[in-house]
């Protein structure tokens, strides 16, 4: 992996490396904007991987596109967001699952729970209610002070309708925080507004496809990694 602008300034001052790539330099080039600059909405950051014919996916998932570096630039972005966004048909082809703490890049997290959580964007609610993305061990039925589940990860945010089952929504309820965003729909604008609702001002948006179209024609992505 090279820099290329701006030409990078060696330092002497140790930080944190994974594999020879420096964490804490990436961080820095990847950091929000500060809160004078977006002050009065959320900064969206959307993030993918494509190869070069355009394929976004290898067997079917983006991971098997990805390298090394990549993945380090993965984990600083996430670790330096407040809430991972995603659509359902994401969550289902890559099977999602909570950021595990092990995952993040804790010197990131200073002053913010040790992971942030996944949200995703769903209709319907079809989704495992009872797979990794909602539950983890030790999870109990309500949400702790901290958002986060009995395990200690970050609960999940489903950005939900009315138009989803009833007993869906009080079922998923149960292990994730669920936010009815819409009647029939969830407008990129309506899912931007609750997770700031909720408190996330930077906000990674992981795809897929779907939701990354809704974002730009909305004009909601402020930047594209």
């Amino acid at each position: 992996m090279y820099q290329i602008f701006p030409v990078p300034v060696e330092s002497a001052a140790e930080d944190c490396t994974v594999a020879g790539y420096s964490v804490d330099k990436l961080a820095e080039l990847y950091a929000y904007p500060g809160p004078d600059t977006v002050a009065d909405r959320p900064w969206v950051r959307a993030n993918m991987i494509t190869s070069l014919d355009g394929a976004a996916t290898a067997e079917g998932r983006s991971g098997g596109l990805s390298g090394l570096a990549d993945r380090l630039v993965f984990s600083v972005l996430r670790s330096l967001a407040d809430v991972i966004l995603i659509g359902a048909g994401t969550a289902r082809i890559e099977r999602y699952h909570k950021m595990r703490v092990s995952s993040a890049f804790s010197q990131l997290r200073e002053g913010r729970p040790a992971t942030p959580p996944i949200a995703v964007v769903t209709r319907h609610l079809d989704l495992d209610l009872d797979g990794r993305l909602l539950t983890s061990e030790g999870d109990s039925a309500g949400a702790s002070e901290s958002g986060t589940s009995g395990s200690g990860l970050a609960r999940t945010v489903l950005l939900t309708t009315e138009a989803a089952p009833a007993e869906r929504r009080a079922a998923a309820a149960r292990t994730a925080d669920v936010v009815v965003a819409g009647q029939a729909e969830v407008a990129a604008s309506a899912a931007i507004d609750a997770l700031a609702a909720l408190g996330h001002r930077r906000i990674l948006c992981e795809g897929g496809p779907t939701l990354l179209s809704q974002l730009a024609a909305a004009e909601l992505v402020d930047e594209l990694c």
